[in-house]
């Protein structure tokens, strides 16, 4: 009933001050309590991080790490905080956040505003895990070494989390994208792992959709010959803006929602081939239902994130999605969502 009444009134307002009362509404409490919906079907492993279902959010809902209890009750069954950045940032000029509501979509420029690692792991120190969290791992907008400073995140929140994703796919912060590159790739994977003090953490990758088929190559062939990662998140936001509605589809930033969903499910779906199911894949961009979840873990990823779709279906819509996702599985004769990985690839390459 809060949601029912609450979503009208925050999509009336600025799309930013609204994320900021939702958060202040789980720090109070009125958020879902009930935990992840799970079963024998949807409990799953990825990396050695034991989930009980394979619904998670996405980071950039809770950039500072500040409501991390209440979203372990929400009904995720893993979720991902940040991006955290050695100093905190203001990030870049309001207005930064956009509502697409025509095209069920968002366009963000937030550039990595966060509070910085310290208060970051300061937060997470001694916090109950009831599944797993991770946290993802940015660079300064100034920096001067940016592989530093994703080495230097990590090392400092390392003993709080269960997974760590370096971010070289945002399009908000200028140039780091370039760090997809094959050398500038090996670099970061390298360091971020030499600087870990503690082998329990998985060490993650996220993409961005935009990338060409040789891009996309490289990539793969540094994730599998690296020895290090173990996992990819297919993908961040795009910069295409192809069949937009909205008045606001020529504001500049990253798009995420629906209509990212065909192109980062292709993406997904050409990772899947490329890596030949020998590192474990997240799929990111445009999930709002269980058959649009159920679509990505068919074309090749164990585990799917969530965010955009929450502005408009709210937090119900996660277990909402676990339970669709377990029905879809019992249906088509799997015993666990494991089994369904990657039986659909050929549908989207």
């Amino acid at each position: 009933m809060l949601e029912k009444l609450g979503l009208p009134l925050l999509r009336c307002m600025d799309p930013e001050r609204a994320h900021g009362l939702a958060l202040l509404a789980l720090k109070a409490g009125l958020g879902p309590v009930a935990g992840p919906f799970t079963s024998s079907r949807l409990q799953t492993q990825i990396a050695g991080l034991a989930m009980p279902n394979p619904v998670g959010l996405a980071a950039g809902f809770d950039k500072n790490a500040t409501v991390a209890g209440p979203l372990q009750r929400a009904g995720f069954g893993f979720i991902e905080l940040g991006a955290a950045t050695p100093r905190p940032q203001p990030g870049n000029p309001r207005p930064r956040l956009f509502r697409l509501a025509e095209d069920r979509a968002a366009i963000n420029r937030f550039g990595f505003n966060n509070d910085g690692m310290e208060a970051i792991a300061a937060r997470l120190d001694g916090l109950p895990r009831e599944i797993p969290i991770g946290l993802n791992l940015g660079a300064n907008k100034d920096s001067s070494d940016r592989v530093a400073d994703f080495a230097q995140v990590f090392r400092a929140c390392a003993p709080h989390i269960d997974f760590a994703t370096i971010n070289v796919s945002s399009p908000n912060t200028e140039k780091l994208r370039d760090l997809q590159g094959k050398a500038a790739l090996r670099a970061i994977i390298e360091q971020v792992d030499a600087s870990r003090t503690d082998t329990r953490v998985a060490l993650f990758l996220k993409i961005a959709p935009d990338l060409s088929e040789a891009e996309l190559a490289d990539i793969a062939e540094v994730a599998l010959e690296s020895g290090h990662l173990q996992g990819i998140i297919a993908t961040n936001t795009t910069l295409d803006r192809t069949g937009l509605q909205s008045r606001h589809g020529g504001e500049q930033g990253g798009l995420s929602g629906q209509p990212l969903f065909e192109k980062s499910t292709r993406t997904l779906a050409r990772l899947s081939q490329l890596t030949e199911g020998k590192l474990p894949l997240i799929g990111v961009g445009g999930v709002a239902n269980a058959e649009q979840a159920y679509a990505k873990i068919r074309a090749g990823a164990s585990a799917v994130q969530l965010y955009t779709g929450l502005v408009y279906g709210g937090l119900s819509m996660v277990t909402k999605i676990a339970q669709g996702l377990d029905a879809r599985l019992q249906r088509d004769g799997f015993e666990n969502v494991a089994q369904a990985v990657g039986t659909g690839v050929s549908e989207w390459t």
